[in-house]
């Protein structure tokens, strides 16, 4: 049972953006921590950016800082990673997952705590 469905990777030229979706009809999104980590080919995976419930704390890795947006909208029930000024080494499967505690802070590192996982959409950045 899919719980989490990402959705808007693809593939972008070095330097060009993309916005990857995240959405549930299981959770209300804003009820909960919202992470985006990522795994390229042969590597761990990692945090990228995480948005906390209670009041939109957002924390992001040292790799994205200030080309990644994570933001989220109630209206829709969705979450969102905004990618800028993209780079082959942004190349990976990237992945949204929630951690069900109400809080004003969220584990971007941490993705252990994470409780449901989406199937991730794939973001290859080449020329």
């Amino acid at each position: 049972q899919v719980q989490l469905v990402e959705s808007g990777g693809g593939l972008v030229q070095p330097g060009g953006s993309l916005r990857l979706s995240c959405t549930s009809s299981e959770f209300t999104l804003a009820y909960n921590a919202i992470g985006w980590f990522r795994q390229a080919p042969g590597k761990e995976r990692e945090g990228v950016s995480c948005i906390a419930a209670s009041d939109g704390s957002t924390y992001y890795a040292d790799s994205v800082k200030g080309r990644f947006t994570i933001s989220r909208d109630s209206a829709t029930n969705t979450a969102y990673l905004h990618m800028s000024n993209l780079q082959p080494e942004d190349t990976a499967v990237y992945y949204c997952a929630i951690d069900q505690w109400y809080g004003s802070s969220c584990h971007v590192e941490a993705s252990g705590v994470y409780d449901y996982w989406g199937q991730g959409t794939q973001v290859t950045v080449s020329s």
